[in-house]
């Protein structure tokens, strides 16, 4: 696990390294420029002879970042042009010396130039650079950015130059990733610390790629501080899956109910009752309504088929409960949800299922989530239960607009999950997993290609199936979430992010436990 720091935090260890060890501002400045400028030199980038480079600079110590990265690459023999935003007596004091210093060496240095910007269209100068260093506001920035620096970011990412952003893009938030406009970044050299804001909501799109710059200060400093959340590696998602013994036998290996589909949607249920079995699971039984059970059959072949007394409706129904007793039971693990229905009839048959009591581990999503939606959830007693919702319905479970989830994710989602002691995997653009001790996992793998239907499903097997052999809901979420994602990079890979199916997922699984035994192998 990689972890990441919030803003709050690595101001903590700012001042620390200051005030204890010593360290002047100033010199940590320089340290992150000096580490700036060696990942644009080591990166290989295919730039011509004499590159140029443009730096648009604000007033605090990220500008005086901007201000000692420019200076190191003139030194080199960069043509660098250096825009700044204000005034020297209006900048922070590292800011306005390294200003300066930029001042003092534009005389010996005639490969350096610097303007003040007085409009928007002063950006224009720069605009044919090879690349362009985004040093306006550092990870303290929060809020939206307001005029000039809506216009001048704007004309900034219509450039074609390739673009890097000091520590966090301009008018991303470090925090939550939130923003309706930043910078769009190539690359993003953070400073200190990872951030958490750069790894999820609208972070990943502008952060590009992402790099840690160390500013001098030992990470010795960081042991003493609980991080935010953590960033899930390919060692975490492999330790997580679980290790098959010779003498397993298929109920041995696993048992998964699964209480999915209707008349109107029975392609959801055999999704999740056969990715159980690929996941690894040795039994996989999925419950269907009787009076349907002829659009079911045909497609499944290792999954065993329970059927129910529907009484014509096509749906799960409270009486068909006393049916599944006996499988209820039986199972380790019940996965309840995919392609139920939202009928009245349905939502109180899930409701009387998650609220008997129970020896199976629960895996809830899709239309179980929705039953438990403005806060039904409190009613529940839901340990040992993985639940996972999109952000859509889980801010329909929460009862808030999704604006407000998006702005407060890890809060939402760490009180959510303390406070009904259940494993939270939150899915989007990464996934993110909340446990009930209150640590935070953000999934580090996936593309675009999973905004389909049925994807949803896949994931939903893949945990049951995972769950049901070895019966720890934190391991099996942190390994379905990341197996998942990979199964899908694998693929967009072959198929690109457009072409590839929930049904690709479901047969591609073998691929991605066998491409990430093997990435193990080569790392150690």
């Amino acid at each position: 696990m990689i972890p990441v720091y919030s803003t709050s935090q690595l101001r903590e260890i700012d001042e620390y390294a200051i005030s204890y060890l010593k360290i002047p501002s100033l010199i940590l400045v320089e340290n992150a420029a000096l580490e700036i400028f060696h990942f644009i030199t080591d990166a290989n980038f295919q730039f011509g002879i004499n590159p140029s480079v443009g730096i648009i600079c604000g007033k605090g110590n990220n500008g005086g970042d901007g201000f000692a990265v420019a200076r190191h690459l003139s030194n080199a023999g960069f043509n660098v042009k250096v825009l700044h935003t204000h005034l020297p007596d209006q900048m922070s004091a590292d800011c306005r010396i390294n200003f300066q210093i930029i001042q003092n060496l534009k005389s010996i240095n005639k490969n350096i130039s610097i303007k003040k910007i007085n409009s928007a269209n002063d950006v224009q100068s720069i605009k044919n650079s090879d690349l362009i260093i985004d040093a306006l506001f550092g990870s303290g920035f929060s809020g939206d950015l307001k005029d000039p620096y809506d216009k001048i970011i704007r004309k900034l990412n219509d450039f074609k130059s390739i673009k890097i952003a000091i520590d966090i893009p301009t008018g991303l938030n470090a925090d939550n990733g939130f923003t309706k406009l930043a910078f769009k970044a190539d690359y993003t050299v953070t400073l200190g610390e990872l951030k958490p804001g750069l790894f999820f909501n609208f972070g990943p799109h502008y952060s590009g790629e992402v790099t840690k710059g160390n500013i001098g200060v030992s990470e010795k400093i960081f042991d003493n501080l609980i991080p935010t959340a953590y960033l899930i590696e390919p060692e975490d998602a492999l330790q997580s899956l679980p290790v098959k013994i010779k003498n397993l036998n298929k109920y041995s290996a696993g048992k998964v109910l699964t209480i999915a589909g209707s008349g109107s949607l029975p392609g959801a249920a055999s999704l999740t009752a056969r990715t159980v079995l690929k996941a690894g699971a040795g039994a996989s039984i999925l419950t269907f309504p009787k009076s349907v059970r002829n659009l079911i059959h045909k497609k499944l072949s290792e999954v065993v088929v329970q059927t129910y007394e529907d009484q014509l409706s096509e749906n799960f129904i409270e009486t068909a409960i006393g049916e599944l007793e006996a499988k209820l039971n039986w199972a380790d693990v019940v996965a309840i949800g995919p392609g139920l229905g939202r009928s009245e009839a349905t939502q109180n048959a899930i409701l009387k299922i998650l609220k008997r009591k129970r020896k199976y581990l629960l895996v809830i999503d899709a239309d179980a989530i929705y039953a438990l939606s403005n806060r039904k959830y409190k009613l529940l007693d839901l340990r040992n239960s993985i639940l996972t919702p999109h952000h859509g319905e889980f801010s329909n479970l929460l009862g808030i607009s999704l604006s407000d989830l998006q702005n407060n994710i890890f809060n939402y989602g760490r009180n959510f999950s303390t406070s009904t002691k259940s494993i939270l995997v939150l899915k989007g653009s990464p996934t993110i997993i909340f446990t009930p001790s209150g640590e935070i996992f953000i999934n580090t793998v996936g593309n675009p290609g999973l905004a389909k239907f049925g994807s949803g499903d896949v994931l939903t097997g893949m945990t049951a199936g995972i769950l049901a052999q070895h019966k720890d809901i934190e391991k099996a979420a942190i390994a379905a979430v990341y197996l998942h994602s990979l199964t899908a990079d694998i693929l967009k890979s072959e198929m690109t992010e457009y072409s590839y199916s929930a049904e690709d997922l479901i047969k591609s699984i073998p691929k991605a436990i066998m491409f990430l035994r093997k990435s193990i192998e080569i790392i150690n």
